[in-house]
């Protein structure tokens, strides 16, 4: 039986010609895959950016650098009275509960009597 050669060596032409387009073709679709997944981390930052953005131009004005001020470190302008209100002191802690003292053991010869005892 003689085997021709031609058909062998098609289908070695088409397995190779599979084997380069497979290759490229999963690279590329990796490709895609890390693009859409910064093109949705981009705009997730642009987004935060934006809103750091109106707070920089909030914290620029006057009045907000007041309100800041008088919220966080308590300042006033001159002439005002600041009061502070303390909350009312805990009472201290109760004292933990003393621990329970440990069960009492019998000796060797308390519980080797009571083996034997048990028995009868």
């Amino acid at each position: 039986m003689r085997l021709r050669a031609g058909p062998v060596v098609a289908a070695a032409a088409v397995v190779g010609v599979l084997g380069l387009a497979v290759i490229p073709a999963q690279a590329y679709r990796e490709q895609q895959r890390n693009r859409d997944q910064l093109a949705a981390t981009v705009a997730a930052t642009s987004g935060q950016n934006q809103v750091l953005r109106e707070r920089s131009e909030r914290l620029a004005t006057d009045a907000e650098i007041e309100r800041l001020a008088r919220l966080h470190y308590n300042l006033a302008k001159p002439g005002e009275e600041v009061y502070a209100i303390l909350p009312e002191a805990a009472p201290p802690p109760a004292p933990p509960a003393p621990a329970p003292p440990p069960e009492a053991r019998p000796s060797w010869w308390g519980r080797t009597w009571e083996r034997i005892s048990s028995v009868f």
